[in-house]
């Protein structure tokens, strides 16, 4: 009978394991938290001293770094609002960073929407339908991605040279759409192979072309994929000097981030515009990461595991 009451009151091991499990998990997402909440601060700081620095005057910016603002803020000697005045219109260092802004628009949009076209009629024809020689040319185009843009400049501006397209917004737009496909073919053909076949078969059968069923069912479907590389493209066109520079150089093309190098001047007279110059061009790509966030990890992580 003490044997029974002994086995009965005795805990399970496999219960004992269970608990110790159970806790391990609680405490790595806090410690995961806490450290995601540390970088995200440290990841913020440079942003913020950028922010700081735009308010403050010539000689604060020169003097005292902007940590120091923080300490004694009602001190009104060191904030002005006139950097962003002269920012968007005329200054010292003869730079318009109003027309350069929108000249950054005009290069950028293109240069996003068009590669993401032609990609997506690229990466259908890759996945719903069979034609010979379908596999060696996608690993082609995908093998392209190892090509960096450097090695072409130099061919690229003698045929621009050429074509007398040199300085215009034709040849920076062709040079990122060229660039750009490559990544947006891997990223959208991915993407389109995790899609349920069923729907395609249906499509035909119904008599569906092949244009009504990509424009009808794929393009909607395909939301996230695009979304995500529109992200990549669009940061990478907005951010971009070297492409600009080259092709477009300076003038009345010259966009945010030539301009944004050119305030400086040659005698540093526009130096204390840079840090409000450059959180201009910074708003817009921050509010179209977080417009089309909610679809930047599914596009990225969809149809990279099957099984």
């Amino acid at each position: 009978m003490s044997a029974t009451v002994a086995e009965t009151t005795s805990p399970k091991p496999q219960e004992i394991t269970y608990a110790k499990v159970t806790r391990g998990p609680g405490s790595a997402s806090l410690l995961v938290k806490v450290l995601l909440f540390l970088l995200c601060v440290l990841w913020m700081v440079p942003v913020l001293g950028l922010f700081i620095s735009s308010f403050r005057t010539r000689d604060a910016q020169f003097n005292s770094g902007w940590w120091t603002a923080i300490a004694n803020p009602l001190d009104f000697t060191q904030w002005t609002l006139s950097n962003y005045a002269n920012v968007l219109g005329d200054n010292q260092a003869g730079v318009n960073m109003g027309a350069a802004f929108i000249n950054s628009f005009v290069v950028t949009v293109p240069a996003t929407i068009i590669p993401i076209l032609i990609a997506a009629f690229a990466a259908y024809a890759f996945t719903f339908m069979e034609w010979k020689g379908r596999d060696i040319v996608f690993v082609v185009i995908v093998g392209l991605l190892v090509v960096p843009l450097q090695v072409a400049l130099v061919p690229l501006l003698k045929i621009y040279a050429s074509l007398h397209i040199n300085n215009t917004f034709l040849a920076v737009w062709l040079a990122h759409i060229g660039f750009g496909m490559p990544l947006a073919v891997y990223i959208l053909r991915n993407y389109m192979s995790s899609l349920p076949k069923a729907v395609i078969e249906s499509a035909k059968i119904d008599g569906a072309s092949h244009f009504t069923t990509f424009w009808r069912l794929i393009m909607p479907m395909s939301t996230p994929a695009l979304a995500s590389f529109a992200i990549f493209q669009f940061l990478w066109v907005w951010n971009d000097l070297l492409v600009a520079l080259i092709f477009l150089g300076r003038g009345e093309n010259t966009i945010a981030t030539v301009a944004l190098q050119g305030l400086q001047g040659q005698t540093g007279q526009g130096r204390e515009l840079i840090p409000s110059a450059g959180f201009v061009t910074i708003i817009i790509p921050i509010l179209v990461f977080l417009s089309l966030q909610r679809y930047f990890i599914r596009g990225m992580t969809s149809g990279a595991v099957k099984g």
